[in-house]
């Protein structure tokens, strides 16, 4: 069986995007902010999980483009609480990191399957 990629780099996203969040909530006491990249950092992994059982090669398509919106979105919040110091350097490395290989990987998968779509 061929291993999904981008449900496990969706997954790992969310999974800090919750511990980074649980920090900024407690430590920080910055809950708006936070509340925003929760949602975004979480719906991109929810949303790639959804593809999975797509209707269609087009609805396929259509669930990982909004998830490449919802990872892009995270991004911004993301840039938005470093510039604002209340992500340190190191939380946002790693969260940028892993955010760049979903953006590739989304990517990718998106034109790939376009491509495959206009083949037939």
């Amino acid at each position: 069986m061929k291993k999904n990629i981008i449900k496990g780099k969706s997954y790992k996203f969310a999974i800090e995007v919750v511990k980074v969040c649980k920090r900024l909530m407690t430590e920080k006491k910055e809950f708006v902010l936070s509340k925003q990249l929760l949602h975004s950092g979480t719906a991109t992994g929810a949303i790639v999980r959804e593809a999975e059982y797509a209707e269609s090669k087009k609805d396929f398509i259509h669930k990982l483009s909004i998830a490449l919106k919802e990872v892009n979105e995270a991004e911004y919040w993301i840039d938005l609480l470093a510039y604002t110091d209340y992500l340190n350097d190191q939380a946002t490395k790693v969260l940028k990191l892993t955010l760049k290989e979903i953006l590739k990987t989304l990517i990718t998968i998106i034109k790939m399957s376009q491509a495959n779509m206009h083949k037939k």
